[in-house]
């Protein structure tokens, strides 16, 4: 809102200065009154005149004094002054009054429609000074705004081209003993105890890879907003034992003790049980990550709050590197981390705390980070909704007379052929009977013939897409009750919906997890087996 502006009256007679209101009372003008050159000068020193009208004889302190000192004074230098006189104004008054700064002088009785031009040019004139300040200050604004947006620029693009940089350097690190086992398996003379090694190898390797692939697609997620969570009455303690079984055998190769202190009594949340172990899981690498030999890291949980807003605490705590004090306030950002060694030797990719947090917030929770510096370790504070006395509701178990699940045909597609070959031999080396099928028409004319029980099917296949395929086996007699799953890089819950649509039966994220695949067709072959 702009400030009125200013006139200053200065009058010894109380009805001239009832009389000048009266006259220049306007929308957005604000009259001062003063009864003596005192009485002025004290309002100078508080207020910005745009105008002062002086009378010049005035008991103690008259008009042309008042003016004076108005002029020696760096704050009222340049205050216009109009001056009222009743008395003659000869040429020395003139010269005198203009002397010291006078614009004007009008006489008394005062001509009313004089009186109100000249005051409205200083009105406007106030005015425009005002609205030239007003945009100067908003252009030093905008000036400010922009070199701080310019510096937030350049700051987030040095940070992706370092996280670029990065990136490129963690997805090479898998590969060079991922083709040093190639090679070692290659061997023909190689002994068990060097094959199993191998083997523990690639799984390690890619289990590295499909980790960072994962945080990659859940940031893009969380830039999109679309996460989604599959919430439900979900026990604590078993998810977050299970978190610390996956970084269980890392810790005691590094040296690491791995201390977990859980209620006795169970404690019950409404959560993504998959994504609560990610949480957890994320946060206790991270402690592993940051910490050296013969440190301690320590998962633990309680339960707090108030019977109106129960919560659950779940705290991550180690005694390694710490956070420096700078980085604290934004360790949550994207692609922040600590300050980066030459070998950036299990640094990880920077963005796990990112998901964490956006995962938390998800879950209707908060965490906070808390360090005392470089070399005093770190904690990570997690607050969640916690559900009072209900337990998860548990299916009713399907009982099976056979014990053994059955070979399973199964047709594999996939443009990928070395992807489509090696789940091939997998499965084959698993007791099931395999085709392979680089493309859709292939895929269907094998199909006819083969019978497939169960279908791989990539989605992304060239020309004919996966979702086109599954519908014309859906259509086949010889697939319409085909286990169907869809093999895909997407795994979004609109990209699940599509493949439902399709007539999928299942989803699997590649890289495949094997685990899920083999629980997928124990299940099929022991429904065959039972005729179901």
């Amino acid at each position: 809102m702009t400030a009125p502006v200013k006139f200053l009256l200065v009058d010894d007679l109380d009805a001239n200065l009832i009389a000048l209101e009266g006259l220049l009372k306007r929308e957005g003008l604000e009259l001062l009154k003063a009864g003596s050159g005192r009485e002025a000068l004290e309002l100078l020193l508080v207020h910005d005149i745009a105008l002062a009208f002086l009378d010049v004889q005035m008991p103690e302190m008259g008009g042309f004094e008042l003016a004076e000192i108005m002029r020696s004074t760096e704050r009222t230098r340049n205050v216009p002054i109009i001056f009222l006189t009743a008395g003659v104004v000869d040429q020395e008054h003139r010269f005198r009054g203009f002397e010291t700064g006078a614009v004007d002088f009008l006489p008394k009785p005062i001509d009313s429609q004089v009186l109100l031009n000249k005051a409205a040019v200083f009105f406007d004139l106030a005015r425009q000074r005002q609205e030239l300040q007003e945009s100067r200050l908003r252009l030093l604004q905008a000036n400010d705004q922009l070199a701080r947006s310019n510096a937030e620029l350049e700051k987030a693009d040095r940070s992706k081209d370092e996280f670029l940089a990065m990136l490129a350097h963690e997805l090479r690190n898998p590969l060079a003993p991922l083709r040093n086992a190639a090679m070692t398996l290659r061997k023909p003379d190689i002994d068990r105890q060097h094959h199993e090694r191998v083997v523990s190898m690639i799984e390690r390797q890619v289990g590295n890879l499909s980790h960072m692939i994962e945080d990659l697609l859940d940031v893009s997620r969380i830039t999109q907003g679309k996460i989604e969570l599959r919430c439900q009455p979900v026990e604590l303690q078993p998810v977050l034992q299970s978190a610390a079984l996956t970084v269980a055998a890392s810790c005691k190769a590094a040296g690491q003790e791995l201390r977990v202190n859980l209620p006795s009594e169970p404690v019950f949340l409404d959560a993504d049980s998959t994504r609560l172990e990610q949480i957890v899981g994320n946060l206790l690498t991270n402690a592993s990550r940051y910490s050296g030999e013969l440190s301690r890291i320590e998962l633990s949980s309680e339960t707090a709050g108030t019977p109106e807003k129960p919560e659950v605490i779940i705290r991550v705590t180690d005694n390694g590197r710490g956070i420096d004090p700078e980085l604290l306030p934004r360790i949550f950002g994207l692609f922040v981390q600590g300050s980066r060694t030459i070998d950036r030797s299990n640094e990880g990719l920077g963005i796990g705390l990112t998901v964490v947090h956006r995962l938390v917030q998800l879950h209707g929770g908060t965490i906070d980070a808390h360090s005392e510096g470089i070399g005093k370790g770190a904690e990570f504070i997690i607050r969640l909704p916690r559900l009072v006395s209900q337990q998860p509701e548990e299916a009713a178990p399907v009982i099976l007379d056979a014990d053994e699940p059955a070979a399973l045909r199964i047709l594999i597609v996939d443009d990928n052929c070395d992807s489509a070959d090696s789940m091939g031999m997998l499965l084959e080396i698993e007791g099931h009977v395999t085709r392979v099928a680089h493309g859709a028409e292939e895929a269907l004319e094998l199909a006819n013939e083969f019978r497939p029980q169960v279908v791989l099917l990539d989605i992304g296949l060239p020309g004919m897409d996966g979702y086109e395929v599954a519908r014309h086996l859906r259509k086949r007699e010889a697939t319409e009750d085909a286990f169907l799953i869809a093999v895909t890089g997407y795994g979004t819950e609109e990209d699940r919906a599509r493949t439902k649509a399709a007539g999928f039966d299942e989803h699997l994220v590649k890289p495949a997890d094997l685990g899920l695949l083999r629980k997928w067709l124990e299940a099929q072959g022991k429904l065959r087996l039972a005729g179901v």
